[in-house]
């Protein structure tokens, strides 16, 4: 063995050693934080009953920031052993959403909402089960600490079920545990009338010790359209500073992902792609959170979607009786549903930012609405919107009609001034001729790319509201079951790469009347002279649309295609409106009136002539 070989031996022995001992210490770290190893546990438990050793990569243990150092006592008195008797469920409802709450930890153990149904026609659960968690654990200056999860809660009434009625506006439930003489905890769970937020109340009564405490809250959320993937896309956790009117998203995709924020929050949200469960503080907002998603595999016997964390610390004040108002709010993600809830939730609405949003919140939503109040079926409001828009955007089309024809009726005199100035150095003079040319017959060779890069902005709004619009979920027209999924005429045997296993009609008939459109287009519009454009235009973008939206949401590509077949039919008519001889004879009539120059345009051809002599005198 050489020297070298010797040395790289030992390095990695080095190595090997370092990295256990690191492994080690990381180990002793974590077991500290019982509560967010049991939190991890139950990410990776869950996935593991879903598919045994094909579980999604689990959400590592790292330490979350948030939780203080300092630690205070629990009351003198030690706790009791954890009751562990018989599980009770009560059950809290209006007319929108059901909620059933356990004993056992005094949680929600279950949220049914009334007026929505899952992809497979079942009644829409967001959660259910004992794999959620929603407990507290106090933390104590010795190492000790308890958490709720461990204690039955007793109720402080005697219903099982209640329901509002007609008269009623509210109903509050009252959980309680017990912790000895004078010193108790209260949740305290208000549902209103028509309402999808719970008023979640916190009290604490006789804790005069406790400063600190986290709040684990996780759940593994069922699936709940028929496209795993689609809506995975839009699966995450999002969070919102106080007094911040943007969000944060943890991030998009499979596998797992976690992140420790350091700040205030004002709430955290589990979200999907049309429904989303939310935490809210009310009064002081929470001190920060350690937040994270595993998601589990297609196809898994429980039909799951992902397993959410947090463990967020609560804003405890150093008082003997004390009462932390939060809310959690468990419904759709519909644009207006949210807005009236005053606390950014709508941004959980993927609309876009900037201009795209605006487009969307100040046109779409509001003809869309408009027409939803009148016309039943979304189809035909598809078609009335695109027609509305392709109105809106037909002044822009003329003009990119008739600039694109003014230059293709001066290509045989472009063709000349190339002819005339065949030789490199007279470059300059063969652009000055052809761009007084354009002057004088009022062309320009921006005028057929400005409208539409005006009009691009309005396909990428389309593009973000389609499949984030919860008023198409399950809406069925024509051949396609649900406008908010992909529509298929035939399943295929296997998956072709990039493609899938089926076959979107919608998407077949957007890519042909995308492919025709742009054949109309470059028909009228002047050789430019490079083919690989042709080539890009006329196959490859239809090719690579029909694999883009073959998974994408059938309205989507139902919007795209009456948008392409309109442009056609505006094509045929603008031929029809326009005539090309008159339109040239009055560019050549223009052409022979004087130029007035601007004095910009004059400095611009004085700085070339100077250019021109000082080539020749360097000659």
């Amino acid at each position: 063995m050489d020297r070298n070989t010797f040395y790289g031996f030992l390095a990695i022995g080095a190595i090997l050693i370092g990295f256990s001992y690191y492994t080690s210490k990381q180990s002793e770290k974590y077991a500290v934080e019982k509560h967010r190893l049991d939190s991890i546990a139950a990410v990776n438990g869950a996935a593991e009953r879903a598919y045994g050793s094909n579980a999604a990569t689990p959400l590592s243990a790292a330490p979350s920031g948030a939780i203080a150092e300092q630690t205070n006592a629990l009351p003198a008195n030690d706790l009791q052993t954890p009751a562990k008797g018989e599980q009770q469920f009560y059950t809290i409802e209006n007319d929108v959403i059901a909620v059933t709450l356990t004993n056992r930890g005094g949680r929600v153990y279950s949220v049914r909402l009334k007026n929505y149904q899952s992809y497979n026609n079942q009644p829409l659960v967001l959660f259910e089960g004992d794999k959620n968690d929603f407990a507290l654990t106090f933390y104590t200056n010795d190492s000790r600490n308890f958490t709720t999860s461990d204690f039955d809660f007793a109720p402080q009434t005697g219903e099982h079920s209640y329901a509002l009625a007609e008269g009623d506006s509210a109903y509050t439930f009252v959980m309680r545990l017990q912790l000895g003489e004078g010193q108790y905890m209260d949740y305290e769970y208000t549902l209103r009338k028509a309402s999808y937020m719970v008023d979640f109340n916190l009290k604490l009564a006789g804790l005069t010790n406790v400063t600190n405490a986290d709040l684990l809250w996780s759940y593994s959320a069922f699936q709940q359209e028929k496209a795993f993937d689609n809506e995975n896309n839009y699966s995450t956790v999002a969070y919102s500073y106080p007094g911040e009117a943007s969000i944060e998203e943890l991030g998009l995709g499979d596998g797992s992902k976690e992140e420790t924020v350091k700040t205030r929050l004002q709430w955290i949200a589990f979200k999907q792609q049309f429904f989303s469960s939310i935490l809210v503080a009310k009064g002081e907002s929470f001190y920060g959170a350690y937040t994270g998603y595993v998601t589990y595999k297609p196809d898994n016997r429980e039909h799951l979607l992902k397993r959410y964390v947090a463990n967020v610390q609560l804003p405890i004040a150093a008082q003997r009786d004390q009462t932390l108002p939060m809310a959690l709010y468990f419904g759709p993600n519909h644009y207006s549903t949210l807005k009236s809830y005053e606390s950014n939730f709508h941004k959980l609405v993927p609309l876009g930012g900037w201009i795209i949003g605006w487009i969307n919140r100040l046109l779409v939503i509001p003809i869309f609405d408009l027409l939803g109040k009148y016309i039943a079926s979304y189809g035909v409001i598809i078609l009335i919107l695109t027609i509305v828009i392709k109105l809106l955007l037909f002044p822009l089309t003329f003009k990119s009609y008739i600039s694109s024809a003014k230059m293709r009726l001066l290509k045989p005199d472009v063709d000349k001034i190339a002819q005339k100035y065949p030789k490199k150095e007279d470059a300059l003079k063969k652009q000055q001729e052809t761009m007084a040319l354009y002057k004088k017959a009022g062309a320009s060779p921006m005028g057929g790319c400005l409208p539409i890069v005006i009009q691009f902005p309005i396909l990428i709004a389309m593009f973000r509201f389609f499949p984030a619009s919860i008023e198409l979920r399950q809406q069925p027209f024509l051949w396609a079951d649900d406008l908010s999924g992909f529509d298929s005429i035939l399943s295929l045997p296997f998956s072709i790469p990039f493609y899938g296993s089926h076959i979107s009609l919608f998407t077949l008939l957007m890519a042909a009347a995308l492919f025709v459109s742009s054949r109309m287009s470059m028909a009228q519009t002047p050789d430019t002279g490079m083919p690989g454009m042709k080539f890009m235009t006329l196959y490859l973008m239809p090719a690579m649309m029909l694999f883009w939206f073959n998974s994408y949401a059938a309205g989507l590509s139902y919007y795209y295609c009456l948008s392409n077949l309109i442009t056609i039919g505006q094509n045929f008519a603008t031929r029809r409106l326009v005539n090309e001889d008159k339109l040239h004879a009055r560019m050549k009539a223009n052409s022979k009136k004087p130029v007035k120059k601007s004095r910009f345009q004059s400095k611009l051809e004085e700085v070339a002539r100077r250019q021109q002599q000082l080539q020749k005198n360097r000659r």
